[in-house]
């Protein structure tokens, strides 16, 4: 197995297409295709499945993916530095779920490295997404949220994918609303005053579960419910719908202005924030860096 070779996967599972890689990679389809079954053969798995749209890694697919790409990326930071002599091109990847002080430690994150060349990926996806994301080493860590509720299941998936939870703090549940919402008086909140307004949540995709949820009290049922992809919908939704959704209360003003406020929940739970990452692994000085600057939130 060539350097060039995981190259070649690399391209084909981002591509998701064998034609699409082979142009992007100058090659043509049958040396592509004999590329990989030479690595499948190899290594004694299958590392895509074939179909009339496509290619998708199998699950042995996406572990081989993690390890191919630190590969790669390790053989290019020894070709930048004593090859090309340039600095070394620092990589650097988070998967989260959808919070803004994630993206606020992510600035913090740029501005304190300040070297000329890096790749730093902020991945704003779903929960489940996240998991498969560190697992397969794509990202170095992931930021998530584990609750009462969700605890046994999470847990148990982090377990079962090798990985480990680290809490960076917590906080009590807090409705966000907008600054004219008729609740917005309100000094504190129960569930049963949020039934009559729409409940804006982040789809799941596959994943649909109140276990894997960005929103805590996502078991409860809502009559009215809007599920949205990004904040900026949330946020829109707020201000347009009087809907409502359920975090932890950190929502840095300057986003909206004052148009958006938070409101404690008088109901019994706590959502503890923190950074999951491969067992076999360490947090990077990267990855200190970005944990200090969430940590300012608390």
């Amino acid at each position: 197995m060539t350097l060039q070779q995981l190259k070649y996967m690399i391209t084909a599972a981002e591509t998701g297409s064998i034609t699409e890689a082979a142009k992007a990679l100058y090659i043509s389809q049958p040396s592509l295709s004999g590329a990989i079954k030479e690595v499948e053969k190899e290594t004694g798995i299958s590392i895509f499945t074939r179909c009339r749209v496509g290619i998708a890694l199998t699950k042995e697919g996406m572990e081989f993916l993690g390890y191919a790409r630190q590969v790669v990326q390790q053989m290019e930071l020894l070709e930048s530095k004593y090859i090309y002599n340039q600095p070394v091109k620092q990589r650097f990847c988070i998967s989260t779920q959808h919070y803004t002080f994630t993206a606020n430690a992510f600035v913090e994150l740029v501005q304190h490295f300040g070297q000329e060349r890096f790749e730093f990926i902020l991945n704003e996806t779903q929960t489940h997404q996240i998991i498969e994301d560190v697992r397969n080493r794509f990202s170095d860590i992931g930021i998530l949220y584990i609750s009462n509720y969700n605890e046994s299941v999470l847990k148990k998936v982090l377990d079962e994918n090798d990985l480990s939870f680290h809490e960076i703090f917590s906080a009590s549940p807090h409705v966000f609303l907008r600054k004219d919402h008729p609740l917005a008086k309100r000094k504190s909140l129960k569930l049963e005053d949020l039934k009559p307004y729409p409940k804006l949540s982040f789809i799941q995709g596959n994943y649909e579960s109140a276990y894997f949820s960005e929103e805590l009290f996502s078991n409860e049922y809502a009559e009215k419910s809007i599920k949205v992809s990004d904040r900026a919908a949330i946020v829109n939704f707020m201000i347009g719908l009087d809907g409502y959704t359920i975090s932890s209360g950190i929502f840095p003003k300057y986003l909206q202005g004052d148009e958006i406020i938070s409101i404690p929940l008088e109901e019994k739970e706590v959502m503890r924030i923190g950074y999951i990452i491969n067992k076999d692994k360490e947090l990077s000085e990267l990855g200190r860096i970005y944990v200090e600057a969430l940590k300012k939130f608390q």
